[in-house]
């Protein structure tokens, strides 16, 4: 078979894709652009994308492809009318990423919470030095026991980042965005309460009609203005001019993101007036991207070709 990799960009050059060879002729391409994807399907067998669009446009003619195999959990790049006429079969990978997506979250949150920036630029810029005492104060936070955090999509990441919060004594409650959710051992609240309690929010939700926009201006004047905000899940998910006033005007204390509306991030982002990085953090969507969660992601998808290849269900998504 020959299997086709479109973007081997967003894997990263430190993982290895030798062992793929044992599954048939391997062809890598580090990016492709929509224009260029039939040219270089056409005689694939399994198609290995991550973000890159699978419709009509891209397949039509390709005529081999029988398999696509997704190098994340979440598929909307999928013509799934198309897929399903044709009969290719899609895999993706879920779970792979809880461990460090909880990491992450609490990374940005610490970023924040602790005010590293101003007490990194504080040592560095010669501060330290002068300084009439053997501590500095200048700027205030606060211990996480007693505090109440708020989950958004009490998922595998949203309960792993609810059990590391209540390690660290804070009282979690949880909105189910769907309505269906009832966890036994976190409180549920209404919208209303999760935003007005909660001095800590975390975004573990999927996109969907229901949560599209969710953090807006009149979710932000809900909130604490020492409350932190911090978004893990999908970029859509905070109207980031609401997000950007509610930062300029003090209506919460800081944010954290991982993820935006766009990525790469677009020139006009209104995120990108924030400057401060005691109000708010930005990373790269690099959340899920430690090595070992991209090496684990990698041999999930091996596993399913390999499977695939035996006629076996391994990670198929049905819709």
């Amino acid at each position: 078979m020959k299997i086709v990799f479109l973007e081997t960009n967003s894997l990263g050059d430190d993982i290895s894709l030798s062992k793929f060879e044992d599954l048939g002729e391997v062809i890598t391409y580090e990016s492709t652009a929509k224009e260029s994807v039939l040219e270089r399907v056409r005689d694939a067998d399994i198609v290995v994308v991550n973000k890159v669009l699978m419709d009509a446009s891209a397949l039509e003619g390709a005529e081999h492809v029988k398999m696509i195999a997704v190098t994340a959990t979440g598929t909307n790049n999928i013509d799934w009318q198309y897929v399903e006429r044709k009969g290719i079969v899609v895999t993706n990978v879920a779970g792979y990423s809880t461990d460090a997506v909880a990491q992450h979250t609490f990374a940005l949150l610490f970023y924040i919470l602790h005010k590293l920036n101003y007490y990194d630029r504080f040592v560095k810029e010669g501060g330290y030095f002068d300084s009439p005492c053997f501590s500095h104060f200048e700027e205030r936070f606060f211990e996480l026991r007693g505090k109440t955090w708020g989950i958004v999509g009490l998922g595998a990441i949203g309960r792993q980042v609810a059990g590391i919060a209540a390690a660290f004594g804070c009282q979690v409650v949880y909105y189910s965005t769907t309505g269906k959710n009832a966890d036994r051992e976190y409180v549920r609240v209404d919208w209303d309460t999760l935003l007005g309690k909660s001095d800590i929010i975390s975004l573990h939700a999927p996109l969907t009609e229901a949560t599209e926009g969710m953090m807006n201006l009149e979710a932000f004047q809900k909130m604490k203005h020492s409350a932190i905000l911090i978004n893990v899940a999908r970029g859509a998910l905070v109207v980031e001019e609401d997000l950007a006033k509610a930062l300029e005007e003090g209506m919460i204390a800081g944010a954290g993101a991982d993820v935006l509306s766009v990525e790469p991030m677009s020139k006009d982002n209104p995120l990108f007036r924030i400057q401060d990085s005691g109000k708010l953090i930005i990373t790269p969507h690099i959340g899920w991207a430690p090595k070992e969660t991209r090496e684990r992601l990698m041999e999930e998808v091996y596993q399913n070709i390999k499977a695939f290849q035996r006629g076996e269900k391994r990670n198929v998504v049905l819709v």
